[in-house]
């Protein structure tokens, strides 16, 4: 059975990790590359750092965290935020990363993840949705991209009424813009044109420590055949394992529990081995 991973999330502005909730109230939690130092020499599996600025201007200061962080850290490292173009990706990949996390220009742009993954091997793309919960909602259309307006063979992307059952809207920018597309459709058609992997994140949860949305993460799992990240809303070792065995996510990012040291990688992957799943050790 292939093993379950414990991902720490970084979220990197101005060239030091922060942590907030709901994608706001933002507090510093140290820095970058001694954190990924410290989440390596405890038995993480992966390391993500999300750009939560990634503005042109401080793209170098992420590059120049990459690559002190390649020095010392030999575990698979992924980062997201504010990547635009193939330049980007390769600046990074020759910084020392060894996979990309793509939103915003996913959502602008689909086509870029085909390239993408033309250009660098799907399995260093992982698309990055951040979704929010809309019980009976039919999404913020007025904020669908261009491209889906005028598509009908893509409408099926569009949120529709769902009465009671509930539907997840996806948002760009941080979070910030709402975009009109249903989550779970999206990830399929993102594995279809070239994903290799989904980081999904809940805005509902994210920073809230009450768990997973295991509704969503389940959802996407079941849509797509690569593998599903779960992210937001971690907030003790069972919400770990509630997202791996009743949300069948391959992954789980975490970020508060393991910054603020509530909890240590070991002791995350003894209790995830002590309930039947299948941790690298």
């Amino acid at each position: 059975m292939i093993a379950k991973r414990i991902i720490p999330c970084l979220d990197v502005r101005d060239g030091r990790v922060v942590k907030g909730i709901n994608f706001v109230n933002i507090r510093d939690a140290g820095d970058p590359v001694e954190n990924a130092v410290f989440y390596d020499e405890q038995g993480a599996d992966e390391l993500t750092y999300l750009d939560i600025t990634a503005s042109h201007e401080k793209r170098k200061i992420m590059l120049d965290v990459v690559e002190k962080t390649a020095t010392d850290v030999f575990i698979p490292l992924t980062v997201g935020g504010g990547i635009g173009s193939l330049d980007d990706i390769r600046d990074l990949l020759n910084a020392g990363c060894d996979k990309v996390s793509i939103n915003t220009t996913a959502v602008n742009n689909p086509g870029f993840i085909a390239q993408a993954s033309a250009r660098f091997g799907s399995q260093c793309i992982v698309v990055a949705i951040d979704a929010k919960r809309c019980v009976g909602g039919t999404g913020d259309t007025g904020g669908l991209p261009e491209w889906l307006k005028g598509s009908e063979s893509l409408s099926y992307l569009n949120i529709t009424s769902h009465g009671d059952t509930p539907a997840w809207e996806v948002y760009t920018h941080g979070g910030r813009r709402a975009k009109g597309i249903d989550a779970v459709k999206w990830a399929r058609y993102m594995e279809e044109i070239g994903a290799g992997e989904i980081l999904l994140t809940s805005m509902d949860r994210d920073g809230t420590k009450i768990g997973y949305d295991i509704e969503l993460t389940r959802a996407v799992s079941e849509a797509v055949n690569i593998p599903v990240i779960a992210s937001g809303g971690a907030g003790e070792l069972g919400h770990l394992y509630e997202a791996l065995a009743d949300g069948k996510a391959d992954a789980v990012l975490a970020a508060s529990i393991f910054h603020f040291r509530e909890h240590t990688i070991r002791e995350a992957k003894d209790f995830l081995r002590s309930k039947g799943i299948t941790m690298r050790l």
